[in-house]
């Protein structure tokens, strides 16, 4: 997305609602955004102005004996994380840390991770981010303050927005306020790796991984060669994770060459930023969500197509791709997915391709009627980050 003619940047959720309600009034259109740290994901935004959340900061209420957090939306999430990390807690979902990725100097606000939907490897074990989301605070099309949710767990008043919300990209409301869910930091973190000499062979030691009873909470694969490694993650106390990995590796030693690596933090922060995929600055990035067991013929489908930068997460389900930022290379994407019956995210390009191709897959009928209808509630006037998900939307 970028910058447009003015940037406004109010600090009160009173003052967020004005700026929308007079946008409505003048027929403005608005761009929505933390610090712009994704504006290259998805679509160009082809709004008048920028409204971005930086200044509505601030952890508004913590209760670290109820699992709780409460901030504003322009809140830096290192800044969460610090205040989480002092009681010995943690964001459940894992939102990546994608600066190096995007090429920002800004770090990512809660805003932002919300309203992207963004999460990190524990997601096959925990959910994703929206299923973490308790409580949200936001502004419709129209002005008004709204909210959903609350701070207790069993809080099942009306319709689920928060749900609604997460994940769509500031096209429904301007999200001023989230309230998530935590739980305790893991203290000790433990990989089992175990090198294989086929992408199948590899998503096979991640599915008997997965279905073993010692609890994994990260299952990645790294192409290398001809072979790749295999990557499984288990989060506890030490003596349960050196006990529990060396289990598991016994167990995958029949897939290859099998080693237990403690203290491996860092590695699996690397794979929630994809730094792994090693993709190039002028690299288009994209992400392919399908069924794990068909992951190594979607591999070597994009090979084929030239796309040979891969890393697999997700038990194998979500594959991450990097190649020439071309129409093609998008086609190639694009076409492998689908074929697949998966779905597929451009989640990085230059602009020029970003406005000229379809960064996600179509809906079906019935799903886009419904979209409409929720769009035409949120924000009748399609004043909100018009064009970021598909074109003339």
């Amino acid at each position: 997305m970028s910058m447009h003619a003015a940037t406004i940047v109010p600090h009160t959720e009173a003052a967020v609602a004005s700026t929308v309600a007079a946008a409505l009034a003048q027929g403005e259109k608005l761009a929505i955004e933390g610090n712009g740290s994704k504006r290259a994901l998805l679509r160009p935004v082809q709004a008048t102005r920028t409204v971005s959340l930086r200044g509505l900061t601030g952890i508004t209420l913590y209760h670290p004996q109820e699992l709780i957090i409460s901030a504003r939306a322009g809140t830096p999430l290192p800044e969460i994380e610090a205040a989480l990390a002092e009681k010995g807690q943690h964001l459940i979902a894992e939102p990546p840390d994608l600066a190096a990725l995007f090429g920002s100097d800004r770090p990512a606000t809660i805003g932002g991770i919300v309203a992207t939907n963004l999460s990190g490897p524990r997601r096959i074990a925990w959910g994703a981010m929206r299923d973490h989301v308790m409580g949200i605070r936001a502004i419709n099309g129209r002005g008004e303050v709204f909210r959903s949710g609350g701070r207790v767990l069993k809080n099942v008043t009306g319709l689920d927005l928060c749900k609604l919300l997460t994940g769509s990209h500031g096209t429904l409301g301007v999200i001023t306020e989230v309230t998530l869910k935590v739980l305790p930091a893991p203290p000790a973190t433990g990989t089992v790796s175990v090198r294989v000499a086929s992408l199948a062979q590899g998503i096979a030691a991640l599915s008997a991984g997965l279905g073993s009873p010692f609890s994994v909470t990260g299952a990645a694969l790294l192409p290398a060669g001809e072979g790749a490694t295999a990557l499984l993650r288990i989060e506890d106390f030490a003596e349960s994770v050196s006990y529990r990995c060396t289990k598991l590796r016994d167990d995958l030693a029949r897939f290859g060459e099998a080693t237990v690596l403690l203290d491996s933090q860092p590695l699996w922060q690397g794979i929630r930023d994809a730094a792994p995929l090693g993709a190039a600055p002028e690299d288009a990035v994209w992400r392919i969500s399908v069924q794990p067991s068909v992951a190594p013929q979607v591999v070597a489908a994009l090979a084929a197509a030239g796309l040979a930068k891969v890393m697999l997460d997700w038990g194998g389900g979500l594959i991450w791709v990097a190649g020439q930022a071309s129409q093609a290379a998008h086609q190639a994407v694009q076409a492998t997915a689908l074929a697949a019956q998966g779905s597929y995210t451009l989640f990085r390009a230059p602009e020029a391709l970003r406005g000229s191709v379809a960064v996600l897959p179509e809906e079906p009928a019935g799903l886009a009627a419904i979209a409409r209808r929720v769009k035409a509630v949120m924000d009748p006037a399609g004043l909100l980050n018009p064009g970021r998900m598909r074109a003339g939307q």
